[in-house]
């Protein structure tokens, strides 16, 4: 047991369940094709093992798939670190700084989001990943960020053995017309193979060939944006300075890639620019959230909705153009009121105005509904703004 939790750090037997999930379960399935493909091919038809090339080929095949799932599940079981439920600053007055999560029960540390899917202020989060059914934040972003790497590289090298695989089986039985590719063919004819490349190897062949590729320019392309900080400021025409770029990418990575696989820091306080604080981020958060009250724009329901994700009676467009995302759709009476804050030609996204009892119960109703099952209407400004001004951020 202690073996196993050098590997894979479980928060509780529950975790497991994570893995009941179409993310994991498809992550999880490529991972296996591409991987044993990859093997087999090398082994029986490529690369034997009886050469020096092909045990060096095998064993780096084996790290690769030992790398990923090292990383895949670390990542999902590790976790992303959650804000302690009813946590407060220090200085309590700090805490007009900071945005409350009636959810939690406590206020949002710096860098911190509140998690829908897992109904927890998570430290630093990114992003609700559905491929590992988890957050990615403080205490797996190492994690999450070597797998997004090493998975495309993992991918590469397989593509690799399934093109030189169905080359070389395929050689003697078809004129491919490349004049100018001059490829010596002779040791791998002397090599018979354990069993001919039949046409089901070669079609197994091929579709783990089109999974690898499709991983290695997908999870290449989230790479890359994972590894770019990006933030939409407030534009309000002053200079604004992200307060955790330390002005160095050594010090910024060191930050999160350790030797231990740890991060530094607490997830609550976090090393900051010297012109910046630890609330910096907030305060200008907190202005976008009121920008985007200020934005808000009122709807009222004219249409019953039963907040399915693809609905059948609103629509061929409606059905069609559904948004591709993780977020809910809420159900719509007649007579209900929105405020939207964004949304498509189809599609709208926005809070439903809850009653008194159930804004002091912390309840919030977000999602997106589709935009034939509301209309706009005229309110008084001042109402509005006391309405929204009640809202939690």
């Amino acid at each position: 047991m202690n073996f196993l939790s050098t590997f894979v750090t479980f928060e509780n037997l529950h975790e497991v369940r994570r893995l009941c999930h179409w993310g994991p379960v498809i992550a999880l399935s490529v991972i296996a094709i591409c991987s044993t493909m990859a093997i087999l091919d090398s082994i029986i038809w490529y690369w034997p093992l009886d050469t020096t090339g092909g045990s060096i080929n095998f064993i780096m095949l084996i790290n690769w798939t030992v790398l990923i799932l090292y990383n895949y599940f670390n990542a999902m079981f590790v976790g992303p670190g959650y804000i302690p439920l009813g946590w407060k600053p220090e200085n309590h007055q700090d805490a007009q700084f900071l945005q409350y999560c009636r959810v939690c029960q406590g206020y949002k540390s710096p860098r911190s989001h509140h998690c829908r899917k897992c109904n927890r202020c998570v430290m630093k989060m990114d992003h609700h990943c559905p491929w590992i059914n988890n957050c990615c934040g403080h205490t797996n972003h190492a994690y999450f960020t070597s797998f997004l790497l090493l998975a495309p590289l993992g991918c590469s090298h397989a593509a690799i053995i399934f093109i030189m695989t169905m080359y070389t089986q395929l050689y003697e039985r078809i004129s491919f017309g490349w004049s100018t590719v001059k490829i010596d063919m002779s040791a791998v004819r002397q090599v018979q193979p354990l069993m001919p490349f039949s046409v089901p190897a070669f079609a197994a062949t091929l579709f783990a060939l089109g999974l690898a590729l499709g991983t290695t320019i997908a999870v290449g392309m989230l790479f890359f944006i994972q590894a770019k900080d990006r933030i939409q400021h407030y534009q309000t025409g002053e200079d604004f300075i992200f307060p955790y770029d330390l002005g160095s990418r050594w010090l910024n990575f060191k930050q999160v890639f350790t030797w231990s696989g740890t991060p530094k820091g607490d997830g609550l306080e976090w090393p900051v620019h010297p012109k910046c604080h630890q609330y910096t981020l907030t305060i200008e958060q907190l202005k976008q959230k009121a920008d985007k009250r200020v934005r808000s724009v009122q709807y009222r329901a004219v249409e019953e909705y039963n907040g399915a994700c693809c609905p059948l009676n609103k629509g061929l467009q409606t059905f069609f153009r559904t948004p591709c995302t993780e977020e809910p759709r809420i159900p719509l009476s007649k007579g209900d009121t929105i405020l939207a804050t964004r949304g498509t030609k189809w599609w709208m996204y926005g809070d439903k105005v809850l009653s008194e009892e159930q804004m002091r119960a912390g309840e919030r109703i977000r999602g997106w509904f589709p935009r034939r099952c509301v209309e706009k209407c005229h309110y008084d400004t001042a109402a509005s703004d006391s309405t929204s001004d009640k809202k939690v951020n």
